[in-house]
């Protein structure tokens, strides 16, 4: 596999290798050795699948009370996916780093502890897989609006698909006080 490190600290691209004959493919999606080696060494403790609809924006959002890393794949389809550095004091504060992935290309996405995560649904449909390295605390959790102009996210399209939940998210400025603080 190949990794990438980002401009901001804790995200990384991931390219495994692929193996590809007449039957088809395979690759690891996870090896717990290689990956620490490459200096991902989040301890993943759940895996989440969802599936979304052409044109559905999910996030941005972050866990504040049980920080989770993310590593993340397309199983079927393809998506924009964005990481934004939302931790106070961080020399990358604000900045964001997007990229698609997709069941052709393979890639996946870390992000660490700490960074908003969310994806547009470029395909008909796309399924998603990702571990975490922490359970899910929806009171924990803040929602970041897709569209603060602060952070001006150049996302795919203009008019999403939002969760009830996304359409009420507040802007970086309006969640500054619940937002994660850097550790360095």
């Amino acid at each position: 596999m190949k990794t990438f490190e980002q401009d901001i600290p804790g995200v990384v691209l991931i390219e495994p290798e692929v193996h590809r004959d007449a039957r088809g493919f395979f690759l690891e999606s996870y090896h717990a050795g290689r990956y620490r080696e490459a200096g991902i060494d989040a301890a993943f403790v759940q895996d989440n699948h969802s599936l979304s609809g052409r044109g559905t924006v999910r996030g941005l959002h972050v866990q504040v009370r049980r920080p989770q890393a993310k590593l993340i794949r397309v199983l079927r389809g393809q998506v924009w996916d964005v990481a934004v550095d939302v931790r106070r004091g961080s020399p990358t504060f604000g900045q964001h780093f997007g990229v698609e992935l997709s069941a052709e290309n393979h890639r996946q996405l870390y992000i660490s502890a700490g960074l908003a995560h969310g994806f547009a649904v470029l395909s008909e449909e796309a399924e998603i897989g990702y571990k975490c390295s922490d359970f899910y605390d929806p009171g924990g959790e803040v929602s970041i609006a897709w569209n603060d102009p602060e952070l001006a996210l150049p996302w795919p399209l203009s008019e999403p698909t939002l969760s009830k939940k996304d359409q009420q998210a507040m802007t970086m400025a309006e969640a500054m006080d619940r937002l994660p603080e850097w550790e360095d």
